[in-house]
């Protein structure tokens, strides 16, 4: 066991998303996590996967929520069926999720949303209902965590920049455009999201909380 996943001993932990690109690595990078089938789009299935995760795992202490879709179209030919596919995915899924994970939570849980940078900064056309689904995670988090912190519950939201993933290669004439965006001029890996999620999964993170995190190579600098 790594340094970084020590902390997260015995702490049982549902990330959505999980099976591939940043979910993957956030599942493998600390604590007990269950991989579980569900549609992201519908709430039943989503609350079913909170309590499967739940009875698996005996409870639960941290729930990631990762899984989300892009879909890039100019606003005028934007198709509705995609637009409410994205906010149903990208923030009625975490919302649904995380009330079906509150009465099982207790003081030291953790909320950590998977946002994105484009809530803060949009450098091309065709993001805008993305970028509006990632802002509203944003004002989410901001608002769970006054609520819940008097409960000891935390909740804080990670925006990656350019990551490279199957959907996002790091090749290719939009991602030069990218890395020119960044500081860092280069793209960022899943694993740098995963140990984001994994301080603020664990116990030195425990005062941080509202915070949406920009990790993303100085793409916003």
């Amino acid at each position: 066991m790594s340094d970084m996943t020590a902390p997260l001993t015995g702490r049982r932990a549902l990330v959505t998303g999980g099976s591939r690109g940043i979910g993957a690595e956030v599942a493998a990078d600390g604590g007990t996590a269950v991989a579980l089938h569900a549609d992201s789009a519908d709430p039943d299935q989503v609350a079913a996967s909170v309590d499967e995760a739940v009875s698996a795992l005996g409870g639960l202490d941290i729930l990631v929520n990762n899984a989300g879709v892009a879909y890039i179209a100019d606003a005028e030919t934007f198709p509705l069926e995609q637009f409410d596919r994205l906010v149903a995915i990208n923030v009625r899924a975490v919302f649904v999720a995380i009330q079906r994970a509150l009465p099982h939570f207790g003081e030291g849980s953790r909320i950590i949303n998977i946002g994105s940078i484009n809530a803060d900064r949009v450098s091309v056309s065709g993001l805008s209902v993305y970028a509006m689904t990632k802002g509203a995670i944003a004002g989410l988090t901001r608002g769970l965590a006054r609520e819940l912190g008097a409960q000891g519950i935390t909740v804080n939201n990670v925006q990656p920049g350019p990551v490279a993933t199957d959907l996002n290669p790091e090749e290719g004439e939009f991602a030069d455009a990218n890395r020119q965006v960044t500081a860092l001029r280069r793209y960022g890996q899943p694993r740098d999201i995963a140990s984001a999620v994994s301080y603020l999964a664990g116990p030195e993170a425990g005062y941080i909380t509202g915070a949406n995190w920009n990790v993303d190579g100085g793409y916003t600098v």
